[in-house]
Protein backbone atom coordinates (compact mmCIF):
# COMPACT_ATOMS: atom_id res chain seq x y z
CA UNK A 1 0.00 0.00 0.00
CA UNK A 2 1.04 3.84 -0.76
CA UNK A 3 1.12 5.77 2.22
CA UNK A 4 2.39 9.38 3.24
CA UNK A 5 2.26 10.31 6.54
CA UNK A 6 2.62 14.06 7.15
CA UNK A 7 4.77 15.04 10.19
CA UNK A 8 8.18 14.16 10.94
CA UNK A 9 7.80 14.11 14.84
CA UNK A 10 8.07 10.97 17.19
CA UNK A 11 4.63 9.95 16.10
CA UNK A 12 5.40 10.00 12.86
CA UNK A 13 8.02 9.25 12.32
CA UNK A 14 7.61 5.75 14.42
CA UNK A 15 4.67 5.35 11.91
CA UNK A 16 6.38 5.98 8.80
CA UNK A 17 9.15 3.58 9.52
CA UNK A 18 7.55 0.91 11.07
CA UNK A 19 4.87 0.73 8.10
CA UNK A 20 7.10 0.46 5.88
CA UNK A 21 9.27 -2.49 7.68
CA UNK A 22 6.24 -4.42 6.75
CA UNK A 23 6.68 -3.78 3.14
CA UNK A 24 4.49 -1.14 2.65
CA UNK A 25 5.98 2.64 0.71
CA UNK A 26 5.86 5.23 2.98
CA UNK A 27 6.70 9.00 1.74
CA UNK A 28 7.24 11.37 5.60
CA UNK A 29 6.74 14.57 4.94
CA UNK A 30 8.16 17.82 6.99
CA UNK A 31 8.11 21.38 6.41
CA UNK A 32 11.07 21.24 7.79
CA UNK A 33 14.44 21.06 4.86
CA UNK A 34 17.40 20.50 7.20
CA UNK A 35 15.33 17.87 8.95
CA UNK A 36 13.99 16.07 5.77
CA UNK A 37 17.64 16.23 4.40
CA UNK A 38 18.72 14.55 7.24
CA UNK A 39 16.34 12.22 7.74
CA UNK A 40 17.00 11.36 3.61
CA UNK A 41 20.81 10.99 5.05
CA UNK A 42 19.61 8.38 7.63
CA UNK A 43 20.44 10.64 10.63
CA UNK A 44 17.38 10.84 12.64
CA UNK A 45 16.35 13.63 14.89
CA UNK A 46 15.03 12.12 17.54
CA UNK A 47 16.67 9.29 19.85
CA UNK A 48 14.84 6.36 20.23
CA UNK A 49 15.87 2.83 20.71
CA UNK A 50 15.97 0.10 17.71
CA UNK A 51 14.25 2.76 15.57
CA UNK A 52 17.60 3.12 13.34
CA UNK A 53 17.87 -0.01 12.88
CA UNK A 54 14.71 -0.86 10.65
CA UNK A 55 14.77 2.90 9.03
CA UNK A 56 18.04 1.64 7.43
CA UNK A 57 16.74 -1.08 5.46
CA UNK A 58 13.38 0.50 4.83
CA UNK A 59 16.04 3.34 3.12
CA UNK A 60 18.13 1.53 1.19
CA UNK A 61 15.47 -0.41 -0.34
CA UNK A 62 13.12 2.73 -1.05
CA UNK A 63 10.25 1.97 0.81
CA UNK A 64 10.70 4.89 2.43
CA UNK A 65 11.44 8.76 1.55
CA UNK A 66 11.19 11.79 2.94
CA UNK A 67 10.15 15.15 1.26
CA UNK A 68 8.68 18.69 2.09
CA UNK A 69 6.40 18.27 -0.91
CA UNK A 70 3.23 17.73 0.91
CA UNK A 71 1.48 17.73 -2.61
CA UNK A 72 3.49 15.21 -4.70
CA UNK A 73 2.82 12.72 -1.39
CA UNK A 74 -0.46 13.01 -1.15
CA UNK A 75 -1.14 12.58 -5.05
CA UNK A 76 1.11 9.51 -4.84
CA UNK A 77 -0.46 7.90 -1.55
CA UNK A 78 -3.96 6.08 -1.09
CA UNK A 79 -3.45 6.63 2.72
CA UNK A 80 -2.82 9.78 4.15
CA UNK A 81 -1.78 10.03 8.16
CA UNK A 82 -1.47 13.10 9.63
CA UNK A 83 0.79 13.34 12.47
CA UNK A 84 1.70 16.76 13.38
CA UNK A 85 1.41 18.64 16.86
CA UNK A 86 -1.78 19.36 18.78
CA UNK A 87 0.03 21.73 21.13
CA UNK A 88 -1.66 23.31 24.26
CA UNK A 89 -3.53 26.60 23.82
CA UNK A 90 -3.51 29.41 26.44
CA UNK A 91 -6.95 28.07 27.51
CA UNK A 92 -6.09 24.45 28.03
CA UNK A 93 -7.73 23.03 24.47
CA UNK A 94 -5.85 21.54 22.14
CA UNK A 95 -4.17 24.36 19.22
CA UNK A 96 -5.71 22.32 16.03
CA UNK A 97 -4.24 25.53 13.63
CA UNK A 98 -1.47 22.84 13.02
CA UNK A 99 -3.69 19.96 11.84
CA UNK A 100 -6.44 22.36 9.60
CA UNK A 101 -3.64 23.90 7.68
CA UNK A 102 -2.92 20.21 6.41
CA UNK A 103 -6.31 19.29 5.83
CA UNK A 104 -6.79 22.34 3.50
CA UNK A 105 -3.35 21.08 1.85
CA UNK A 106 -4.30 17.73 1.60
CA UNK A 107 -8.31 18.74 0.42
CA UNK A 108 -6.06 20.97 -2.52
CA UNK A 109 -3.48 18.15 -3.47
CA UNK A 110 -6.05 15.20 -3.35
CA UNK A 111 -6.39 13.61 -7.13
CA UNK A 112 -8.37 11.13 -6.20
CA UNK A 113 -10.54 9.10 -3.45
CA UNK A 114 -8.21 9.16 0.16
CA UNK A 115 -8.40 8.42 3.43
CA UNK A 116 -7.17 10.38 5.74
CA UNK A 117 -6.11 9.19 9.12
CA UNK A 118 -6.01 11.53 12.19
CA UNK A 119 -2.90 9.80 14.55
CA UNK A 120 -2.42 13.03 16.07
CA UNK A 121 -4.07 13.34 19.46
CA UNK A 122 -7.15 15.55 18.86
CA UNK A 123 -10.18 16.93 20.82
CA UNK A 124 -13.48 14.98 20.90
CA UNK A 125 -15.27 16.07 17.38
CA UNK A 126 -12.63 16.63 15.26
CA UNK A 127 -12.92 13.98 12.96
CA UNK A 128 -16.29 15.34 12.28
CA UNK A 129 -15.60 18.90 11.64
CA UNK A 130 -12.21 17.41 9.39
CA UNK A 131 -14.45 15.35 7.31
CA UNK A 132 -17.20 18.90 6.82
CA UNK A 133 -13.96 20.54 5.72
CA UNK A 134 -13.35 17.94 3.39
CA UNK A 135 -16.75 17.20 1.73
CA UNK A 136 -16.95 21.36 1.26
CA UNK A 137 -13.27 22.12 0.60
CA UNK A 138 -12.40 18.66 -2.20
CA UNK A 139 -14.55 17.06 -4.92
CA UNK A 140 -13.15 13.81 -4.23
CA UNK A 141 -14.18 11.78 -1.49
CA UNK A 142 -12.66 11.64 1.35
CA UNK A 143 -12.88 9.17 4.14
CA UNK A 144 -11.85 10.34 8.01
CA UNK A 145 -10.25 8.08 10.59
CA UNK A 146 -8.87 8.59 14.34
CA UNK A 147 -6.47 6.28 14.88
CA UNK A 148 -4.91 7.08 18.42
CA UNK A 149 -1.06 6.13 19.28
CA UNK A 150 -0.20 4.65 22.42
CA UNK A 151 3.56 5.00 22.57
CA UNK A 152 6.09 4.80 25.02
CA UNK A 153 8.78 6.91 24.64
CA UNK A 154 12.02 4.70 25.12
CA UNK A 155 9.64 1.49 23.74
CA UNK A 156 7.52 3.13 21.26
CA UNK A 157 9.09 0.33 18.04
CA UNK A 158 8.31 -2.22 19.96
CA UNK A 159 4.37 -0.65 21.13
CA UNK A 160 4.13 0.04 17.50
CA UNK A 161 5.21 -3.49 15.97
CA UNK A 162 3.44 -5.20 19.07
CA UNK A 163 0.60 -3.04 20.32
CA UNK A 164 -1.77 -3.94 23.26
CA UNK A 165 -4.69 -3.09 20.96
CA UNK A 166 -5.15 -0.70 17.61
CA UNK A 167 -7.91 1.64 18.18
CA UNK A 168 -10.03 2.76 14.82
CA UNK A 169 -12.68 5.26 14.45
CA UNK A 170 -14.78 5.45 11.29
CA UNK A 171 -17.75 5.51 9.11
CA UNK A 172 -17.64 3.11 6.50
CA UNK A 173 -16.57 -0.36 5.73
CA UNK A 174 -13.96 0.66 3.52
CA UNK A 175 -11.95 2.63 5.76
CA UNK A 176 -12.35 -0.18 7.95
CA UNK A 177 -11.00 -2.95 5.36
CA UNK A 178 -7.72 -0.19 4.52
CA UNK A 179 -6.99 -0.18 8.33
CA UNK A 180 -7.20 -3.93 9.09
CA UNK A 181 -4.80 -4.47 6.26
CA UNK A 182 -2.52 -1.69 7.22
CA UNK A 183 -2.34 -3.13 10.89
CA UNK A 184 -2.96 -7.40 10.06
CA UNK A 185 1.02 -8.08 10.47
CA UNK A 186 0.96 -6.27 13.58
CA UNK A 187 -1.84 -7.89 15.30
CA UNK A 188 -1.53 -11.25 13.84
CA UNK A 189 -0.55 -12.82 17.52
CA UNK A 190 -4.10 -12.16 18.48
CA UNK A 191 -3.77 -8.62 19.98
CA UNK A 192 -7.58 -6.68 19.11
CA UNK A 193 -8.18 -4.21 16.85
CA UNK A 194 -10.99 -2.50 18.16
CA UNK A 195 -13.02 -0.79 15.60
CA UNK A 196 -15.32 2.08 16.34
CA UNK A 197 -16.64 5.41 15.28
CA UNK A 198 -14.83 8.50 15.34
CA UNK A 199 -15.67 10.21 18.15
CA UNK A 200 -15.44 7.34 20.50
CA UNK A 201 -11.74 6.66 19.16
CA UNK A 202 -11.29 10.46 20.12
CA UNK A 203 -12.27 10.03 23.62
CA UNK A 204 -10.40 6.27 24.14
CA UNK A 205 -7.32 8.21 23.48
CA UNK A 206 -8.09 10.75 26.00
CA UNK A 207 -9.24 8.35 28.95
CA UNK A 208 -6.28 6.45 28.25
CA UNK A 209 -3.56 8.84 29.47
CA UNK A 210 -6.25 10.51 31.67
CA UNK A 211 -6.57 7.34 33.90
CA UNK A 212 -2.75 6.82 33.95
CA UNK A 213 -2.30 10.32 35.30
CA UNK A 214 -4.78 9.63 38.35
CA UNK A 215 -2.93 6.32 38.79
CA UNK A 216 0.11 8.35 39.18
CA UNK A 217 -1.14 10.87 41.17
CA UNK A 218 -3.53 8.43 43.37
CA UNK A 219 -0.10 6.14 44.22
CA UNK A 220 1.69 9.67 45.21
CA UNK A 221 -1.00 10.96 47.64
CA UNK A 222 -1.15 7.46 48.85
CA UNK A 223 2.59 7.56 49.64
CA UNK A 224 2.39 10.83 51.35
CA UNK A 225 -0.59 9.21 53.84
CA UNK A 226 2.14 6.61 54.35
CA UNK A 227 4.71 9.07 55.48
CA UNK A 228 2.44 10.45 58.04
CA UNK A 229 1.56 7.05 59.53
CA UNK A 230 4.61 5.61 59.48
CA UNK A 231 3.43 2.79 56.70
CA UNK A 232 5.91 1.62 53.88
CA UNK A 233 4.74 2.75 50.66
CA UNK A 234 6.57 -0.31 48.84
CA UNK A 235 4.94 -2.74 50.96
CA UNK A 236 1.71 -1.08 50.58
CA UNK A 237 2.16 -1.06 46.87
CA UNK A 238 2.90 -4.66 46.59
CA UNK A 239 -0.39 -5.35 48.58
CA UNK A 240 -3.04 -4.13 46.79
CA UNK A 241 -1.41 -4.03 43.43
CA UNK A 242 -1.28 -7.91 43.60
CA UNK A 243 -5.14 -7.95 43.60
CA UNK A 244 -5.71 -9.14 40.30
CA UNK A 245 -8.52 -6.73 39.31
CA UNK A 246 -5.62 -4.02 39.42
CA UNK A 247 -2.76 -3.49 36.75
CA UNK A 248 0.24 -2.73 39.22
CA UNK A 249 1.71 -0.58 35.97
CA UNK A 250 2.31 3.26 36.82
CA UNK A 251 2.15 2.48 40.39
CA UNK A 252 5.28 4.07 41.57
CA UNK A 253 5.59 7.12 43.62
CA UNK A 254 7.64 10.27 42.41
CA UNK A 255 7.35 13.60 41.73
CA UNK A 256 4.23 13.28 39.49
CA UNK A 257 3.84 13.23 35.68
CA UNK A 258 5.20 15.29 32.99
CA UNK A 259 6.24 15.38 29.49
CA UNK A 260 4.68 16.32 26.29
CA UNK A 261 1.50 14.33 26.66
CA UNK A 262 -0.04 13.61 29.90
CA UNK A 263 -0.82 17.42 30.96
CA UNK A 264 -1.41 18.44 28.04
CA UNK A 265 -4.48 15.82 27.41
CA UNK A 266 -5.57 16.07 31.26
CA UNK A 267 -5.94 19.65 30.55
CA UNK A 268 -7.81 18.94 27.01
CA UNK A 269 -9.99 16.47 28.56
CA UNK A 270 -10.61 18.79 31.82
CA UNK A 271 -11.73 21.28 29.16
CA UNK A 272 -14.00 18.75 26.88
CA UNK A 273 -15.89 17.82 30.13
CA UNK A 274 -16.55 21.79 30.57
CA UNK A 275 -17.68 22.32 27.14
CA UNK A 276 -20.54 19.56 27.77
CA UNK A 277 -20.93 20.51 31.36
CA UNK A 278 -19.63 17.57 32.51
CA UNK A 279 -17.37 18.34 35.09
CA UNK A 280 -14.07 16.01 35.00
CA UNK A 281 -13.64 16.40 39.21
CA UNK A 282 -11.19 12.98 39.35
CA UNK A 283 -9.34 14.25 36.60
CA UNK A 284 -8.91 17.56 37.87
CA UNK A 285 -8.21 16.34 41.39
CA UNK A 286 -5.79 14.08 39.65
CA UNK A 287 -4.02 17.55 38.49
CA UNK A 288 -4.05 19.60 41.80
CA UNK A 289 -2.09 16.41 43.25
CA UNK A 290 0.16 16.86 40.21
CA UNK A 291 1.55 19.90 40.92
CA UNK A 292 1.45 19.46 44.88
CA UNK A 293 3.68 17.03 44.44
CA UNK A 294 5.76 18.75 42.52
CA UNK A 295 6.49 21.56 45.35
CA UNK A 296 6.01 18.62 47.78
CA UNK A 297 9.65 17.25 46.05
CA UNK A 298 11.19 20.49 45.80
CA UNK A 299 9.96 21.12 49.51
CA UNK A 300 11.95 17.69 50.61
CA UNK A 301 14.92 18.39 48.89
CA UNK A 302 15.44 21.86 50.27
CA UNK A 303 14.87 20.16 53.72
CA UNK A 304 17.23 17.83 53.13
CA UNK A 305 20.49 19.98 51.61
CA UNK A 306 19.04 23.56 52.53
CA UNK A 307 18.09 26.43 49.86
Amino acid sequence: MNISVVGTGYVGLVAGVCFADTGHHVICVDNNPEKIKKLNEGIIPIYEPGLEDILEPARRSERIQFTTDLKMAVEKTDVVFIAVGTPESADGRADMGPTFAVVKAIADAANGPKTVVLKSTVPVGTAKDVQSKFDSMCKHPIEVVNNPEFLKEGAAIDDFLRPDRVVVGCRGEKAEKVMRELYAPFVKNGHPIYIMDNTSAELTKYAANAFLSVKISFINELARLADKVGADITSVRQGFTSDSRINPAFFYPGVGYGGSCFPKDVMALIQTGKDYDVEMKIVKSADVVNDEQKMLIVQKVKSRFGD
